[in-house]
């Protein structure tokens, strides 16, 4: 961990970030008192791989319980919530795809962006059949490849009407209580949800535009929070750094850290600092071995050793990288690492876990 890593982690951070759940005396900061869970949209970005699919779904599920309607949406055309629920590839309509505990309902979206500016010109101009007519000539691959600012206009426009839609037999008024984004990566999330200044150069005026200042004011809205999902590796965290900075600097509000595939240590504090440093007493492990029952052969004893030595340097690159996390000066959660896999059933525990954690109220 370098000290320019140290510098940009803590910069801009008022008090140092609390890891809530893990220990009876954590709180949550006070500049997050009321908490992420008091938002409308929360917008879910990770580097790829960290697995922020599972923790968006776990996230609406945990909003959902206790019998809120909770939207959960992609972006990104690969399909992973349908995946994740086991049901089958989402079209472009809101489906259900859980029931969460309480009462609670998750309905999903695949959201695209040519059924996006259809509807959109269908709805502000009544223009459905016209634009169904450029779809076919593929005028809109085409504009919205030669300027992707247009695209993220139009996917998160569709975000943007599905947080203020109206519905006046729910007694919030709204259709949903929460809408969940499982937005791009990292790498992306400040282009993508910054999109007045994507078609800055693209559009000064006219229904683009507009569309555009109306969506980034519902992004820089109090009801909108983005939360990072993250790894204890240095890449994972260094994107997440980088990306909490690039949010300030757009006037975006950052929620919380996820931080997942959490593994516990398998030694004692004082048997990881030796082991780390290859200090292990031979001797001692040998006994140990013995004790349970196993001829302690110089090649078995020397194999624990060094696997102790590998677990021992993980974990404490671990220690470092959530320091790291910790500087940034947001509420943290931890998910487990699951070794089996993800499915429902653990998309509803990690739910629990976000509830037990504070992340949800």
């Amino acid at each position: 961990m370098t000290s320019e890593r140290r510098a940009s982690a803590g910069k801009g951070s008022a008090r140092p970030g609390t890891v809530v759940g893990v220990t009876p005396q954590d709180t949550v900061p006070p500049d997050t008192a009321q908490g992420p869970w008091s938002c409308r949209l929360h917008v879910v970005t990770g580097k790829g791989g960290t697995g922020k699919t599972t923790a968006a779904a776990a996230l609406a599920v945990a909003l959902a319980t206790g019998g809120r309607r909770v939207l959960l949406t992609e972006v990104e055309g690969r399909q992973q919530i349908a995946q994740l629920f086991d049901t089958p590839p989402l079209p472009y309509a809101e489906r259900k795809v859980a029931s969460a505990p309480g009462g609670g309902e998750v309905f999903a979206l695949a959201i695209d962006a040519e059924e996006a500016l259809l509807e959109y010109l269908e709805m502000f101009y009544n223009l459905r059949r016209a634009g169904k007519a450029l779809g076919k000539i593929g005028a809109i691959d085409f504009a919205t490849t030669i300027a992707p600012g247009v695209r993220d206009v139009l996917l998160t426009g569709k975000v943007k009407e599905a947080v203020n839609r109206p519905d006046a037999t729910r007694s919030g008024g709204k259709a949903y209580d929460a809408v969940v984004l499982d937005a791009p990566p990292t790498g992306r999330i400040a282009r993508f949800l910054n999109v007045s200044a994507e078609v800055a150069g693209l559009a000064k005026v006219g229904p683009i535009r507009t569309q555009a200042d109306s969506v980034m004011a519902a992004m820089r809205s109090a009801t909108t929070t983005v939360h990072f999902v993250t790894l204890l590796e240095e890449m994972p965290i260094q994107e997440t750094v980088d990306g909490v900075a690039e949010l300030k600097a757009a006037g975006l509000a950052v929620g919380g850290v996820i931080v997942n595939m959490i593994r516990k240590p398998l030694l004692a504090a004082e048997d990881i600092e030796r082991a780390g440093a290859d200090e292990l007493d031979l001797e001692e492990l040998a006994a140990g071995v013995k004790e349970a029952g196993i001829q302690p052969s110089a090649e078995l004893v020397g194999a624990l050793a060094t696997q102790a030595a590998q677990h021992a340097r993980r974990v404490l690159l671990e220690t470092a990288e959530r320091a790291e996390v910790e500087a940034l000066g947001r509420p943290v959660y931890e998910l487990p690492l699951v070794a089996d896999g993800v499915d429902v059933g653990v998309i509803y525990q990690f739910a629990e876990l976000l509830r037990t954690q504070r992340m949800v109220g």
